[in-house]
């Protein structure tokens, strides 16, 4: 039985599909809000309390400023990032309360969703595509060698791709035509699977199959195998 007869019997009303007839042969995760729990609101707390009060507007699930997009497609390096934003705090701030506020949204990784990869990779060509940065990718790598044991996250994948890294971010096309031509896949036999709808509808704009995750949602749910 082909995964995406499997994967229509899983979808619920109003959740957005563009499988057509098309069995999957590849699926591209995100990483944050699907395999790594994620509180946007815990950093936006954190860096209200060290003196920004419209840090929601520089940054959260749906917005970057032009410091988070050069932050996240390796533009500046930490020092750099650190440094602009010492520019509006107090002058008691130091890096390290700033990278603790920054780091304040990684929660914990969804191990079972993880797990559901290794048989996943068995049968599919399986990606990561995720907006990062290098703060993020070493305080991430410490919780998931303290949860699982493991010291590479990106064994679990063919290929992992880090913003950072290919200096392209989501929701920006460009970063899954990078992703589609370094892995010399089709759009219109890959699923990609996301938490936030702007990155969806990017992806559904370059005829990729899409699921967008729901909150409390998980992909061993979904019966993609």
């Amino acid at each position: 039985m082909e995964i995406w007869i499997n994967y229509l019997k899983a979808m619920k009303p109003g959740q957005s599909l563009n499988l057509f007839y098309m069995p999957i042969k590849n699926i591209i995760f995100d990483l944050g809000g699907v395999l790594l729990n994620i509180d946007y609101n815990k950093t936006i707390n954190a860096f209200i309390e060290l003196g920004i009060q419209n840090f929601d507007e520089m940054y959260s699930q749906s917005t970057a400023n032009q410091l988070f997009e050069d932050l996240e497609t390796g533009k500046i390096s930490e020092n750099d990032f650190y440094a602009e934003l010492k520019k509006v705090l107090p002058a008691n701030i130091n890096n390290n309360d700033i990278q603790a506020a920054w780091n304040k949204m990684l929660l914990n990784f969804r191990i079972e969703s993880l797990n559901s990869l290794n048989s996943l990779k068995e049968n599919y060509k399986i990606f990561l595509l995720s907006n990062t940065n290098s703060i993020h990718i070493s305080a991430f790598n410490q919780i998931f060698f303290k949860e699982t044991g493991k010291k590479r996250l990106d064994d679990f994948f063919h290929k992992a791709y880090y913003s950072n890294i290919i200096g392209l971010r989501k929701p920006h096309k460009e970063a899954f035509e990078y992703v589609l031509n370094d892995a010399g896949i089709q759009a219109s036999d890959t699923l990609f699977i996301d938490d936030s709808i702007n990155n969806i509808t990017t992806a559904k704009s370059l005829n990729l199959m899409v699921h967008h995750l729901l909150p409390n949602e998980y992909i061993e749910q979904l019966k993609l195998n």
